[in-house]
This record gives C-alpha cells, structure tokens and sequence, in this order.
C-alpha cells in the first residue's frame, strides 16, 4: 500500500498528544509500507526540522507556510482570518503551497490512500480527490472549543472561542460528510461525529502507547507523596486543569498530607501557571524524557474541564505504574472503568479525597496500578497501527 499523509505543524519535537499518536502509527505505517509524510508549518524555513524530519522518515516532504510568528503573529492572523466561514484553525494551515504540494506528490508518488491528520490541512484538499481519503480526526474539535469558552476567564477571549466554536461547528459538520473515511479515536468521538454527519463512513481506532518504554524496570519501593500532571502547558485545556486544581483542589489534599507535593511537566508553562509555584507546588516545565518524573509519583492526575479525542498521558501513566484520578471529560474516550484501573470525580471535594485516600494507602495504589497495566497491554502502538492500516484498506476499497 502506497499511503501519502498529510499533516498541518511540525511533527517533532514529539512533545504533544496530536503528535505521539501520528508519529508512532506512521512509524509502524511506514516499516510496513510505502509512506510519505507532507508536513508544512508556519514560520520561516527551518532547515534543521527538515532534517531531522528526513532522518526519521526518508522521502518526507516539508514546507514553510511562511507568516510571522509568536503572539503578536497570531493576532495579525487570526484578525485576516476573522471575516472568513471556516475556523481560525484550520484557515491559518491553508497555502497554495500546500494545495500545490499535494497535488505534486499524488502525480509523482501515486499514493493508493491520502491521510488528512486533524481538520487543520482539510480546506487544501481537493474536493474532488482522485485518490481515496481518510481524515483522522484526532478530537471533536467543535465540543473542545466550546468548552474552552465555556471555562475561558478572558471576557474577549470567551467571546473569541465562542465564534469560533460555532464556525468549527458548521465547518467540521462538513467536513465529515466530505470525506470518504472518518477515523476517530474513541466510540464516544464517533457518537458525536455521526451526529453532525450522519451518513459519514466512521471507524474507531483507539489511542495507544508505548508499553515497554514507561514500564517500570522494578516495582516501586516508598513512593514519596508526589503528585503528578503531564501535558504541554501552552493548550489552553491543561492550563485550565492545572489552575482548577491548584486553585480548588490541592489545599485539601496538602491539608490531609502535609508533606505531599504537585509536581507540574510540561512544556511553555506560562506566566499565569508559573505564578502557582509554592513550597508543595513544582512547576518543573519541559523535559527530555518524562518517564523518571512518572516514576517517581505516587499519584497522576488528570483535572482537566476541557478537551476532546483522548488523554494519551493516562494510557502513558498507566504503563508506568502510577494509579491515576481523572475528571470524566480527562478520560473520555478511553477503555478504562471507574474503581478498578482508574478514579474518576468531578468535583473538587471527592478528586481531593481520591488523591488523599490513594496517598495514605499504598495497597490501594498497588491494586488500582496493576489493573491499569493489564488494562493498556492491549493498546501497545504496534496493534494499534494494525488497525489503523485495516481502515486504509477499507477506504480505498469503499
């Protein structure tokens, strides 16, 4: 099979939960088969990506969409943008480069099926493709954005996610229905989904990971009481999560135990976030590797009001043998079940007593940690690319 992906942002460093997932099924994709990744960014050139995207996947094809960067880029961007019908996240990732890109390698690499990874690259497809495509819609990216208005302190930022969660809405509506194949990550992604585009060709393949790179190469022996967060502190999602929970959450916890701390990982923390820094709070920010961090908490927390598709970070909590609390919204999607590989609250006082109770009784945390093992043993990448490679058949056959 002969597969052209196309993916809208750098693909590494690979530090984001969007990323893992296509990195490592394109990584499986491409032992197996002819694959070529068109990746296109924003920005000047940058040769060194470039490189380093050859290296990983040879014959990659990598574009700058040139605009300026940084805040004040954003907003010059987003006010260009703000008059058109289609979402700011997905018009800012539209160039006739890429259109010409595209088109370029379907006459010269003669692609079997063509990936579009997320919304962000649709609009540079053809609406009348001549090679079967799947897109790979990572979130609900309509439901994520209205949550971001929904818990958004900013009265012009509240505003700002509320157009665009409605534009998303009418956007995203459309482009279900325009593809030939729609891969979702989650059965509750693909209920939303068939909502909006009740005919679409919908199929769920679920998140993975990497069992055997976080898996502990001994049990763990006096954990002290760390608490953890993982995820990139620039989503507007973990921010609000880790707000919430220093803010509602962590003075009961550190109340009951006196010598816990909250260790925060995660790149481009901001200011708002690095003003939480305290004696019991560490906001530690990006970090080559994130499994000595996993390794040592006692606990992982997932407090998050925001989001869509799938946590990765649970799966990868999971397979390092860290017991984990979770809001509802921070594990939807995923294959876990409430009480045997995995707390779930949704209010500040019971996710409080879940992290106290899991800290003060290390059978507990044991029990709650080997069933989460067993639990993620099934979604290691490998079986997880598999399915993703059946589903391309299935769309070029469709």
């Amino acid at each position: 099979m002969k597969i052209l992906w196309v993916k809208g942002g750098k693909l590494l460093p690979v530090d984001t939960g969007g990323k893992i997932r296509s990195y490592n099924i394109l990584r499986h994709l491409a032992r197996r088969h002819e694959t070529t990744l068109l990746s296109y960014y924003p920005g000047p050139r940058d040769a060194a990506y470039e490189h380093a995207l050859e290296r990983e996947f040879p014959g990659a094809l990598a574009l700058s969409i040139g605009g300026q960067e940084g805040i004040v880029g954003e907003v010059l961007q987003y006010a260009v943008h703000f008059p058109r019908a289609a979402p700011f996240s997905v018009t800012k990732f539209t160039a006739d480069v890429v259109r010409r890109g595209i088109v370029t390698l379907l006459a010269d690499r003669r692609p079997d099926v063509a990936v579009c990874d997320f919304l962000a690259p649709s609009l540079n497809f053809s609406r009348h493709m001549a090679v079967p495509t799947a897109l790979f819609q990572h979130n609900v990216e309509s439901g994520l954005w209205r949550r971001q208005a929904k818990y958004e302190r900013n009265i012009a930022m509240r505003a700002i996610f509320a157009i665009e969660a409605r534009k998303m809405f009418h956007y995203e509506r459309k482009a279900l229905a325009r593809f030939r194949h729609i891969i979702a990550v989650s059965e509750h992604d693909k209920a939303l989904m068939r909502e909006m585009a009740p005919a679409a060709q919908i199929t769920v393949v679920p998140t993975g990971v990497d069992v055997g790179m976080y898996r502990r190469t001994s049990p763990a022996v006096d954990t002290p009481p760390t608490v953890m967060f993982l995820g990139s502190m620039d989503w507007p999602a973990n921010s609000d999560g880790v707000t919430y929970f220093c803010e509602q959450v962590w003075p009961r916890v550190v109340t009951a135990v006196p010598g816990a701390t909250f260790r925060v990982v995660g790149r481009r923390p901001p200011a708002r976030i690095q003003s939480l820094a305290s004696d019991s709070i560490e906001i530690v920010g990006g970090v080559d590797d994130v499994t000595p961090y996993l390794h040592s908490a006692a606990v992982f927390v997932v407090p998050l009001r925001i989001g869509g598709g799938t946590r990765l970070k649970i799966y990868e909590a999971m397979a390092s043998g860290v017991p984990v609390v979770s809001t509802s919204v921070g594990a939807e999607g995923l294959d876990v079940t409430n009480g045997r590989d995995i707390l779930l609250a949704d209010d500040p006082v019971r996710f409080g007593d879940a992290v106290i109770h899991l800290l003060g009784h290390p059978e507990r945390r044991t029990a709650i940690a080997d069933a989460a093992l067993e639990t993620v043993q099934r979604f290691d990448w490998s079986a997880i690319a598999v399915g993703f490679e059946t589903v391309l058949e299935r769309t070029m056959a469709t």
